[in-house]
């Protein structure tokens, strides 16, 4: 059997074991072990096995990782995220439907701080469905929201999928996070009108609530959200003035992110102690996964796989966008049933050369992924966001519910990436900008 086989043969394999439920780093690693020692031999298997896990443990690129999450932990634990939501509230709940609007923009915000899908749903859903169902909102508009509007926090810098993309595909950190800035409040404002469509043709669905405040309290209430603009300005402003990396601009978030919690007298050894737990096994579980696509990918390099692909696409002569829309239903796909950390690093092997034989922008389609990804993150039958919504709410709203209700969000996201995909220059007008100004 030659070498290419061997890789091309590794892929059902590995479907085969995520299917049977093996975690994706340890299918990842010992399919990778097996197939070198076929191609290399046992001592030069074990050889790669134990330098490769060192060399990616000491990347500077990616100590950003454990330090945006660390950033968003501190943030999350000493309440600087607790008053978004009430700012949303207080400006936008005189709309149809404001609550959910108001909620969206305010995950926005959430997600610029913590960088994390999952967590701010979880924060959101607490905040914000309780307020809504209080408020007579139907519960699949409630629940729906937030599942949709957790998925800005893998869009909106800082991204942990953004920084893993670019160490893998060597392209510009800085310029990957500036790239999901318009994509990720695009995404807020097609949700936002989609859900003020809906809501004032149905009031029942989300009616407008009275708030009897005055325009004193509305700019009162932005005084006590201040950190949030400033710790997010300063890590963007940072990577986009040139006068930091992202790496830098991560530090700087992880180290402003407690002063400012220290300032307002919210910092203590309780909530030190839990961000930095919070951030060590995040961090754990993200670098577990990373190693195994890392070991596979130099399996699939020895196997030649790469360069086969790539000589096949040429032969072909396909477009870009035929490529693109092609691996879109893959990711889709995959996206319904794995893990979004680990349909990337999965993935990112065998899609990287067709990206370079095809000439593709790296930066636009690292936007198109990684929305391919969040977009997984709200689909039947395994939506993490719709699961994580569905443990805050408990008994409060059935699972089959808030899917109906996420699948508006999703008619939405077709809409959104017909803006996306013709127009690259909504994802790379920033970054380009940046780069070269």
């Amino acid at each position: 059997m030659s070498n290419i086989a061997i890789g091309l043969l590794s892929v059902p394999c590995l479907l085969l074991l995520i299917a049977c439920r093996v975690p994706i780093a340890l299918a990842l690693g010992a399919l990778s072990l097996i197939g070198l020692i076929f191609i290399r031999g046992t001592s030069a298997a074990l050889g790669i096995f134990g330098d490769l896990p060192m060399e990616f443990g000491a990347s500077w690129s990616l100590s950003a990782v454990p330090m945006f999450i660390f950033m968003g932990a501190i943030a999350f634990h000493t309440g600087l995220t607790k008053s978004l939501f009430e700012a949303a509230r207080l400006w936008l709940s005189w709309l149809p439907g404001g609550l959910a609007i108001a909620t969206n923009f305010a995950s926005a915000g959430f997600a610029a701080a913590s960088g994390s899908s999952l967590a701010t749903c979880a924060a959101m859903g607490r905040i914000a469905i309780p307020e809504m169902l209080r408020e007579k909102y139907g519960p699949a508009l409630a629940a729906g929201c937030v599942s949709a509007a957790g998925t800005l926090g893998a869009l909106i810098p800082p991204s942990i999928m953004f920084v893993l993309y670019g160490w893998y595909t060597e392209t510009s950190i800085g310029a990957l996070l500036m790239a999901g800035i318009i994509p990720g409040l695009l995404t807020a404002a097609v949700y936002s009108v989609m859900i003020y469509i809906r809501c004032s043709i149905n009031p029942e669905l989300g009616p407008r609530t009275a708030v009897d405040v005055s325009w004193g309290d509305r700019l009162r209430i932005l005084l006590n959200v201040w950190p949030i603009p400033l710790l997010v300005l300063g890590v963007v402003g940072s990577i986009y003035s040139g006068i930091a990396t992202a790496t830098e601009a991560a530090a700087l978030g992880c180290t402003f992110a407690p002063i400012i919690a220290a300032a307002q007298r919210n910092l203590t050894r309780t909530t030190i102690r839990d961000s930095i737990v919070e951030a060590l096994e995040s961090t754990a579980s993200i670098f577990f996964v990373a190693i195994g696509a890392l070991l596979y990918t130099r399996f699939l390099a020895f196997a030649g796989v790469p360069s086969f692909i790539a000589q096949q696409i040429a032969l072909l002569g396909v477009d870009q966008l035929t490529i693109i829309l092609g691996l879109s239903v893959v990711f889709l796909l995959l996206g319904m049933f794995l893990d979004p950390l680990g349909v990337l690093l999965l993935t990112l092997p065998v899609i990287l050369p067709i990206f370079k034989a095809a000439h593709i922008d790296p930066i636009w389609a690292g936007v198109i992924v990684v929305k391919y990804l969040v977009i997984g993150m709200i689909t039947p039958p395994v939506g993490l966001n719709v699961y994580v919504v569905k443990g805050v709410v408990g008994d409060a709203i059935a699972l089959p519910t808030i899917f109906k209700g996420v699948m508006w969000f999703l008619v939405a996201e077709l809409f959104i990436m017909a803006m996306l995909i013709p127009f690259p220059a909504l994802s790379t007008y920033l970054p380009y900008k940046m780069l070269y100004s």
